[in-house]
């Protein structure tokens, strides 16, 4: 399975972005995904994540009421739309996934698939 991760740039606090993220190579209706992101000199962290099948999602508290996971099965992609963006949501951002869906959601370890990373600064 390949992660394509798109999307990133730079934007103004209060600015939007939507990345998304196709995967290819084989997937099925199970293929759980989601997001995680690091900033310089910091771990990878959750943001969000998003259930195959009745694709229930997570997300993270820094990020919950401004970002949004949503996925499009007909083009085996999901989309990260990102709102209401301030300087601490500045990073790089990471597609993964995985067949099925771990309770742990939020550990970077439970993920078997990753994207190359796209980067999101927010900056005036």
């Amino acid at each position: 399975v390949q992660l394509q991760a798109s999307g990133g740039g730079l934007v103004q606090p209060g600015g939007s972005l939507r990345l998304s993220c196709a995967a290819s190579g084989g997937t099925s209706r199970y293929f759980s995904m989601g997001w995680f992101r690091q900033a310089p000199g910091k771990e990878r962290e959750f943001v969000a994540a998003i259930r195959g099948g009745d694709r229930n999602t997570r997300y993270a508290d820094a990020v919950k009421g401004r970002f949004t996971i949503s996925r499009d099965n007909a083009k085996n992609t999901v989309y990260l739309q990102m709102n209401s963006l301030k300087p601490d949501d500045t990073a790089v951002y990471y597609c993964t996934g995985r067949e099925g869906w771990n309770v742990q959601y939020y550990r970077h370890s439970n993920y078997d698939y990753w994207g190359q990373g796209t980067k999101v600064t927010v900056s005036s």
